[in-house]
């Protein structure tokens, strides 16, 4: 393992989230709102509130000009659950307080965005820095770029008997460009166990050799990022 100086990249890693300083966004994935009220069982936290409380922390801290949703901002495929869009509202005026910009690329959970948010919607998302495309990654991107950041597979790594949401990064990974992909943003997503997946193990089809891809985790209680050996390397070290 080592700390957040070892590994080159042109971001840094916060609360489930990314920020990349040039283009001055913010980028988070699978929000999930109404996933608390669409279970069977009762949700140790409510998952609206939860998320929109640590984004207006995440705000707080990293003062962007734009905040990306990388897809799946709701959860349910087929109704809007009581307090969605009480919650869709309260995080849409949370962006606005800071004079930021909120767009969403749409995930495949996000069949009923267009019927409760009014906002900015594109597939694909370029980045100021021109070379960094924004999508959920449910789908091959349209989009020729150097770097891709996406979400939907909800990767998270086992370590010492905990599991842990992380981001995976994969240089030159996808027809010669990076991949990061982005754990679930809300909390009461379990993960996706990447410790023994393989390429055809992800959702995402950006994702073909899992090998190469670095694993790093945020360690909240000292704010610092700790990345980890490619997956390849790091099996035969856990």
């Amino acid at each position: 393992m080592t700390d957040d100086t070892a590994v080159d990249v042109p971001f840094s890693i916060r609360d489930r989230a990314v920020v990349f300083p040039a283009a001055e966004t913010l980028v988070l994935a699978d929000i999930h709102l109404g996933k608390a009220a669409a279970s069977n069982v009762e949700a140790p936290i409510d998952d609206g509130s939860d998320a929109i409380e640590r984004l207006q922390g995440l705000l707080a801290d990293t003062e962007p000009a734009t905040v990306v949703v990388a897809g799946d901002l709701l959860h349910s495929f087929s109704r809007i659950p009581r307090g969605v869009e009480r919650d869709l509202e309260w995080l849409i005026e949370t962006v606005d307080a800071v004079g930021a910009d909120l767009i969403v690329t749409p995930g495949n959970h996000d069949t009923m965005l267009e019927d409760v948010f009014p906002g900015t919607t594109v597939g694909e998302y370029r980045l100021d820095d021109g070379e960094t495309v924004v999508c959920h990654g449910h789908e091959r991107p349209d989009a020729a770029a150097e770097r891709y950041v996406v979400g939907h597979d909800h990767p998270a790594l086992a370590i010492e008997g905990r599991k842990l949401p992380c981001f995976l990064y994969g240089p030159a990974c996808y027809e010669g460009a990076d991949v990061l992909v982005l754990p679930a943003f809300t909390r009461l997503a379990a993960g996706s166990t990447v410790n023994g997946m393989s390429g055809r193990d992800f959702q995402t089809p950006l994702v073909r050799t899992a090998n190469a891809f670095h694993p790093a985790v945020r360690d909240d209680s000292s704010g610092e990022t700790l990345w980890f050996p490619p997956l390849g390397e790091l099996r035969r070290l856990l």
